[in-house]
């Protein structure tokens, strides 16, 4: 288990406990020693789309492109890649079927009918990049990690939690989590 303070501990719980009893969050767990967490968590993603009706070729060119879309490097920056992927869970991923087929729109999420969504939430979340950073809390829409959630102890401003969140975006932390990430929050008890 994390060794974060009592205090950190108890507001982290809190505002866990807000987002599954009263905004319906699934919790996933502490993820601190989990391995290979992700932006992007293919495996609830699939699931949400089989659900939702999507066959495994659609759901293939869907994700492929969505974790092209979520990528850095080759002059690519994480303003660049935040936006395409915003784009995509706006717009839907238009993916062709097929040679000669009519392209599809895949909705990773699905905005006409909120409940066939999935919303889960993390706790700890260990991501590893070149030094290994793990936010407080982590928000997943269909398995995309869609926020992120900072929490200090009353006597530590938010803006601490402000400034490690912006820390975390660095080329030396795990900047490329955060392209896939369209709202980051911080807060104390």
């Amino acid at each position: 288990m994390s060794n974060v303070g009592q205090i950190e501990r108890k507001t982290q719980e809190s505002v866990s406990e807000l987002f599954q009893e009263k905004l319906g969050f699934e919790y996933l767990g502490n993820w601190e020693y989990r391995e290979d967490n992700a932006n992007v968590e293919v495996e609830l993603l699939t699931q949400n789309l089989k659900a939702r009706g999507y066959d495994d070729n659609l759901i293939n060119k869907a994700i492929l492109k969505l974790t092209s879309d979520a990528s850095l490097g080759g002059g690519r920056d994480l303003y660049e890649a935040n936006q395409d992927v915003y784009r995509l869970l706006r717009y839907g991923v238009h993916v062709k079927p097929g040679i000669g087929e009519n392209t599809e729109t895949v909705w990773l999420v699905d905005w006409s009918n909120p409940e066939a969504n999935h919303f889960a939430m993390a706790e700890e979340v260990t991501i590893a990049g070149n030094h290994t950073k793990r936010p407080d809390l982590v928000l997943y829409v269909n398995g995309i990690v869609l926020g992120t959630i900072e929490l200090k102890r009353s006597k530590v401003a938010v803006s601490e939690g402000i400034r490690q969140t912006i820390g975390n975006q660095n080329p030396e932390f795990i900047r490329s989590f955060f392209t896939t990430v369209q709202l980051v929050m911080a807060g104390n008890d």
